[in-house]
């Protein structure tokens, strides 16, 4: 072993260290390595060439090119030699003499006729009866062919020999018979084999050869050279053009086929005829005309045409078919966006699955309604076939020019390329709502979104999700709108603020606000502020903001508002990442850099600007606004003495600065006139005072030198607050004014809104001489927070579990402990509680009810709006969601931390469920669309079951308030359906007329829609698309209905007005009355009132309103007992039904419910400031985050049943008795007074 080991050399030096470095055994490598080639097989002679001619495409293309080429040159030397040979006489084989023999046996004919007197030179019936014993055959067998362009002709069909055999041993495949019986062989061999002979023997020189056959061949090479070319250039060309021009090379082929076979035999009778006749011939031949001018004699010519005929009758149709198939299905394709067009235009992608003409004809509306985009081009990319309606409707002129339609995918790149996708504006994917399967509907619009952004990175993106889980796959997307979590969020504000589903849809639709002009009604202002939009402008160069540059937002805000009637709502800093802020509050300072959000009709740049100097003048009073408003007689008439009170209050506020002190000895019945003491020059005005100038109330108003200066620029001045009380004015007053000493109290004044905000917080306002009823309450938060916190410990933050990713979280009222799961169910008892159904809980305020088929994480966005952290506790309401769907363990855990908030299994469509639910209990039940009811086998009745669903609601509980969900708009017209009201159908009619006129919200006018009771998902789509102009609508949005919480940005709410604010009268001093105390921005109104448009129609039409909607008493009988039994089978207490619709209701109560069915309901988009303010009127208003808290109204109470089972309570929620809590609750609220039980008035 060790004798081995010493006969193994040391490795040299060299080798050792460059081991040490490298690693490696790297001594003798060029005797152990071995050196692999690949791809041997292709070296091969025979491979090479296969590459050269059929493999690569590049070398194919230029062998195609050259053989086209020579073939055409072929044909091009058989006309010039056939135009050369004139004499066929003279056609005999080459280097032969020519055959005389029929000349010199016509000679000798004419000898023999000498004698008999005939004469043969002139041609007679008998000698040319049979013109076929004529024919020269020689002359079809020989032609006169120079040397010269014999050799060129041997060249071409050299070259074209061997290169078909060399091209047949290359393709050889093992079938050699196919490739020999090919009939392009067998042209190919008998246009080039007599050549190639005629080298080896001389007299075939002048052999006929049809050469013209060889066009067959270029034509076939043409077709090739086509599919060799899409895959050179990398490009698809038109099919029908190519097949077009393969149809065209067929016919020229038939023609010259034709043209050169008649030519030629036509040298067989008497000379035959020229290259040109021929040609003309041919034609007059195939285009059916047979002049008769020219005939054919000989019948070899008359079989040839035969057969070119009837070579035509079969080959052509054959391509016409072809054509034909090729355009219908281009037609189902659609077309293709050329590259020129996308160069010098501009146009936008639309993909989605299915194309329904709803959806699309509401993106091409909402699209086209902005000017900029009038010269845009839509392509529509879908992988399904267009119905009937989406293809008349692209026939129309006004879309045939705009609209192109391709069928293909969005995931193939070749389709991508035909919509020229890197090229356009931007790409919007719509989901298919109609799906069954909303999950689905979502994942293909992710693969098209990844797939265009792999295509084209630098187009914008617009991306429709139907459900939340699935929006962070789209992030990149520059736009993205989630259905069901704008819906869910949309119909939680709709409950607590009436009408919002209506006013954000109003919102978001373009409009000019033409709708309802021609009627004199609610309909023309309903419709004329459904016109006001969102619009932003930078704050510096801006007329509407620009002259509040270093001023208050919220005195900013009221001042445009009352100079120009625009409504500031947000602004947004000119910082990297800076967000929207609503109604910031009067600490922000607008600066000449902020961007501000504001409604209005149009935008300011579309506006003129009229100063006052223009226009006519007017009669106005000093406010510049109309007094003569009237007390309504619904809360007694007014007197003629306290409606001149009312007008000189109002000028009083505009007059504080008068000096001068008040005459102790003026009699109340006689104010003296002597106002000397004013040493000012006296002038005498009579404004219009409305019934006080009618009663002759003559008011003498002393001038001021210094009005204009003294006088500050608020819309309503407050009081002198100094020593010095104003002069009174003199007045003559009416006969039937008080006596003496009768004292009115003075009509409250609206505070200024300042200019910048004191830094001391103590200064921020002025006091408030007379707040809002709603101002006035105090939150039970603040005055008695105990009584919540030692039942049931709440607290604030954010949500401890995320539902889904990509949720914003929102600061929202939580429970300190989490509820256990069992817990969640409310009819279903437990370890913790033995409660069956909603009337044993005992809720302090009434419930809300959600009703959907299944339970989905986007319900967390209708949970938040309804505990968020800014309203008081004592205002918050019960959830009780109604799903037919057992929930999955993900949601029941994203609901849990949520305050009174619970499920039931059960459906809308179950009386029984419903009871126990607690719709007696109930002011609000929102309906959520069925999945399942896609199934239905026509689009439109999809809705269907929600639509019965929620009428038999509305017939059995017409106390409460429905918001129903519907699939298609077009149906909410059977929305709490009456088929005898008459004022319903005369909506419907007005309907139809602003949808002849193109109105896109024509459906405005239906009464379910315009009190918020209906509400279709399809309307959010316009939220995107109008994001293409308004890139700002999608975050707006969502800071309006609370989706999104930014720093200092405001929130939406709800102020109703009372019988004690109905002072304020007007909407322009409701607007400086919230900015100077609450510096709160109201931004529209939600109003409810009887038509009386029309009072001889109205009254008929109520009349069958009592009866139709609450029904015949016997009906009304019917309906109770059977709610009566089935509350008694439940064990529910029947004392609430009996408060709701007993028959010991007094008759004004029965009088209140039969007028709130006759009422209507629209909404008010920033109306105008001298809009008069009624009672019950709800106010959407913007209150600022950091501003002074203002409670909201306390919620109407319920009356509570005094039966209550006796059970265990939740420990989760509770530690003792839910009853405790609301006799506190009641106790401690300064509004709610005690409410007698039905039980409690028996006893």
């Amino acid at each position: 072993m060790a004798d081995d080991c010493d006969t193994v050399p040391p490795l040299p030096p060299r080798f050792r260290f460059r081991d040490l470095v490298l690693g490696g055994d790297n001594f003798g490598e060029t005797e152990d390595r071995v050196q692999v080639e690949f791809f041997v097989h292709e070296q091969t002679f025979k491979e090479r060439l296969q590459l050269y001619f059929i493999k690569n495409q590049r070398s194919s293309v230029r062998i195609r090119l050259f053989n086209l080429t020579i073939k055409l040159i072929s044909c091009a030397l058989y006309v010039i030699r056939a135009c050369m040979d004139t004499d066929p006489s003279n056609a005999t084989c080459y280097g032969c003499e020519p055959d005389n023999s029929d000349a010199l046996n016509k000679t000798e004919q004419c000898l023999l006729s000498c004698g008999n007197g005939v004469d043969y030179d002139t041609p007679t019936e008998h000698m040319y009866s049979n013109p076929n014993d004529h024919i020269k055959w020689s002359a079809l067998l020989w032609v006169e062919r120079h040397t010269w362009l014999w050799g060129l002709q041997v060249a071409i069909a050299s070259v074209s020999l061997i290169q078909t055999i060399l091209l047949l041993i290359l393709q050889y495949k093992g079938n050699l018979l196919n490739q020999v019986l090919s009939v392009f062989l067998v042209i190919e061999l008998v246009t080039s084999v007599p050549f190639i002979a005629t080298i080896f023997w001389t007299p075939l020189r002048n052999l006929f050869i049809p050469v013209f056959l060889n066009c067959w061949l270029a034509k076939n090479l043409l077709q090739n050279l086509f599919y060799d070319l899409h895959r050179v250039m990398q490009k698809q060309h038109s099919v029908v053009t190519q097949k077009v021009m393969i149809l065209v090379s067929t016919i020229l082929c038939l023609i010259f086929t034709s043209v050169c076979g008649i030519h030629h035999i036509e040298r067989a009778d008497n000379g035959g005829m020229s290259f040109f006749v021929a040609i003309y011939f041919t034609f007059v031949t195939f285009s059916t005309v047979g002049y008769g001018d020219i005939q054919v004699n000989i019948w070899p010519s008359q079989f040839y045409i035969l057969c070119m005929i009837a070579s035509a009758i079969v080959v052509l149709p054959i391509q016409l078919e072809e054509i034909a198939y090729v355009m219908i299905e281009r037609q189902k394709q659609g077309g293709t966006y050329s590259r020129h067009r996308a160069q010098t235009e501009k146009h936008v992608v639309v993909c989605t699955t299915t194309p329904h003409y709803d959806q699309f004809i509401d993106f091409l509306l909402e699209f086209y309604a902005h000017p900029l985009l009038q010269d845009y081009f839509v392509v529509l990319l879908s992988p399904c076939e267009l119905d009937t309606s989406l293809k008349t409707l692209l026939q129309v002129p006004l879309w045939a020019q705009r609209v192109i339609y391709i069928q293909g995918s969005a995931l193939k790149d070749n389709d991508l390329g035909r919509c020229r996708m890197d090229d356009a504006e931007a790409c919007f994917i719509l989901t298919t709502r109609n799906s069954m399967d909303r999950g689905e509907a979502d994942q293909q619009a992710i693969l098209r979104s990844w797939s265009i952004k792999d295509f084209a990175r630098n187009v914008p993106l617009y991306v429709q999700m139907l459900k939340p889980e699935n929006k962070f796959h789209v992030q990149f997307a520059e736009y993205v709108v989630c259905e069901d979590e704008f819906k869910y969020a949309l119909l939680a504000n709709n409950c607590l603020c009436p009408g919002t589903s209506t006013f954000v849809t109003l919102l978001i639709h373009t409009s000019r606000g033409n709708e309802g002009r021609d009627m004199d009604t609610w309909h023309q202002m309903y419709g004329k502020c459904s016109g006001n939009e969102v619009y932003n402008i930078t704050c510096g160069p801006s007329r509407f903001f620009g002259e509040y540059e270093g001023k208050s937002f919220t005195f900013a805000s009221f001042h445009a508002h009352k100079k120009y009637g625009v409504a500031l709502v947000g602004i947004q800093k000119a910082e990297q990442g800076a967000r929207i802020l609503l109604n910031p509050g009067p600490r922000h300072i607008l600066k000449s850099t902020d961007t501000c959000f504001y409604m209005n009709i149009t935008r300011e740049e579309n506006s003129a600007f009229i100063s006052p100097k223009e226009e006519k003048p007017k009669e106005k009073n000093i406010m510049g606004l109309q007094t003569d408003y009237t007390p309504s007689s619904e809360y007694g008439e007014a007197s003629a003495f306290q409606t001149a009170l009312a007008g000189v209050g109002t000028i009083a506020l505009e007059l504080h600065h008068i000096e001068g002190s008040k005459s102790p000895g003026v009699s109340p019945r006689h104010v003296s006139n002597d106002v000397d003491q004013l040493g000012e020059k006296e002038t005498s005005h009579t404004p219009p005072l409305g019934r006080a100038a009618a009663e002759g109330l003559h008011i003498k108003m002393p001038t001021r030198p210094s009005e204009s200066s003294s006088m500050d620029n608020n819309h309503l001045m407050p009081p002198n607050m100094g020593d010095d009380e104003p002069q009174p004015l003199p007045i003559e007053l009416p006969d039937d004014a008080p006596p003496a000493g009768y004292r009115r109290d003075r009509r409250p004044s609206i505070m200024p809104v300042q200019e910048v905000m004191s830094s001391d917080p103590e200064d921020d306002q002025l006091k408030d001489e007379k707040p809002l009823h709603a101002q006035k309450q105090v939150a039970i938060e603040a005055e008695d927070i105990s009584i919540w916190d030692e039942e049931d410990p709440w607290t604030k933050g954010l949500p401890p579990i995320t539902p889904y990713i990509g949720y914003a979280p929102s600061y929202c009222h939580l429970l300190s402990k989490p509820k256990n799961i069992c817990c969640l169910e409310l009819d279903q008892p437990c370890e913790h509680s033995t409660w069956r159904h909603a009337a044993e809980y005992n809720w302090p305020n009434n419930n809300i009810i959600l009703a959907a088929e299944y339970a989905s994480v986007a319900m967390v966005d209708f949970v938040v709006p309804l505990r968020t952290h800014w309203r008081p506790k004592h205002s918050l309401k019960p959830i009780v969601i109604i799903i037919e769907k057992r929930p999955d363990t993900a949601f029941l855990e994203s609901i849990t931390c949520f305050p009174m908030v619970y499920y039931m299994m059960g459906s809308i469509d179950n009386l029984d469920h419903m009871l126990r639910a607690g719709i007696l209990q109930s002011d609000t039940v929102v309906v959520v669309d069925k999945e399942s009811s896609k199934l239905a086998e026509e689009e439109y009745m999809a809705d269907a079951n929600q639509i019965v669903a929620v009428q038999t609601l509305f017939k059995l509980f017409p106390h409460v308030s429905i918001i129903t969900e519907l699939t298609h708009p077009s149906n909410m017209r059977f929305m709490q359906f009456r088929a005898k009201d008459s004022y319903a159908h005369k909506m419907a009619l007005k309907t139809k007329e602003e949808k002849e006129k193109g109105s896109q919200i024509a459906y405005m006018f239906r009464l379910p829609f315009a009190a918020g009771n209906v509400f279709s998902a399809s309307m959010l789509d316009t939220l995107l698309y109008q994001s293409f102009v308004k890139n700002y609508m999608i975050n707006f949005s969502r800071q309006l209905l609370g989706l999104d919480q930014a720093p200092d940005s405001g929130y939406l709410c709800e102020l109703r007005i009372t019988c004690e604010d109905i002072w304020i009268r007007t909407y322009g001093r409701l607007y400086q009355k919230l900015c100077s105390t609450t510096h709160e921005i109201p931004i529209g109104i939600y109003r409810t009132e009887l038509p009386t448009d029309n009072k001889s129609e109205c009254s008929v039409s109520m009349d069958f309103e009592e009866n139709s909607s609450c029904g015949s008493p016997e009906e009304k009988k019917e309906i109770a007992s059977i709610i009566r039994s089935k509350m008694k089978k439940l064990d529910l207490p029947e004392e609430e039904y009996e408060e709701l619709y007993g028959f010991n209701k007094s008759k004004s109560d029965n009088e209140g419910s039969n007028k709130r069915h006759r009422e209507v309901s629209y909404v008010l988009i920033n109306p105008s400031a001298s809009l008069e303010l009624r009672v019950d009127d709800v106010v959407f208003i913007i209150r600022p985050s950091g501003g002074p808290k203002t409670p909201s109204p306390m919620p109407p109470r319920r009356k509570f049943s005094s039966r209550r089972r006796p059970s265990k309570t939740r420990h989760t929620d509770s530690k003792r008795p839910q009853e405790p809590i609301r006799l506190a609750f009641q106790a401690a609220s300064p509004v709610a007074s005690p409410v007698k039980t039905s039980t409690d008035t028996k006893l």
